[in-house]
């Protein structure tokens, strides 16, 4: 259970706090450090995990869930300081509670749940990694990169919207599929 893989995921949701609090203080350089370490160690322990076959059970949990804390909460502060547009960052936690709400649903009524991630749902979550990244950028090491944040929070908007659309499908014929029955 406490192997590294486990131990960089952990130390990323622990440094949820910082990060928070670091945005709030206004010290945008080194939350946007932290947020590219939190990168490194994200993609260091998926390497090892599976290059040493390290994965775990609580690694299958604790790592999109410091992910996810990280993301939506430098959304949550970027939004709530101004830095991203308001309707942005409500409509990206939004879709993250949609999908944790339709999965809660789906595995009620089905009695499991089997979900892998789909190509819409990745691209989501690079280009909302990329906006966090740029406007912490563009805050902290003072990038001119107006255009590109432009570009990234109209391209996460489309794509926040097109993968909620499409767990909704992929739920509504999970659904329909168990009322028809074998």
């Amino acid at each position: 259970m406490f192997n590294l893989p486990n131990i960089l995921s952990f130390a990323r949701l622990m440094a949820v706090p910082l990060a928070v609090w670091l945005m709030i203080d206004g010290d945008f350089a080194p939350a946007f450090w932290l947020f590219v370490a939190a990168g490194l160690t994200d993609a260091l322990d998926g390497f090892l995990a599976k290059r040493f076959g390290w994965e775990t059970e609580l690694g299958s949990y604790l790592d999109p869930l410091a992910d996810k804390a990280l993301l939506v909460s430098v959304f949550v502060v970027l939004g709530w300081t101004g830095h991203l547009p308001l309707w942005l960052t409500i409509m990206v936690v939004f879709r993250d509670v949609f999908i944790v709400g339709g999965a809660v649903v789906v595995m009620a009524i089905t009695g499991a749940f089997k979900s892998e991630p789909m190509f819409v749902s990745k691209l989501n979550t690079t280009l909302q990694i990329a906006l966090a990244a740029a406007v912490l950028a563009k805050l902290g090491l003072g990038l001119d990169i107006e255009l590109a944040t432009t570009i990234l929070i109209a391209a996460t908007a489309a794509s926040t919207f097109a993968s909620g659309m499409a767990y909704l499908v992929r739920w509504t014929r999970r659904l329909n599929e168990q009322e028809d029955g074998p």
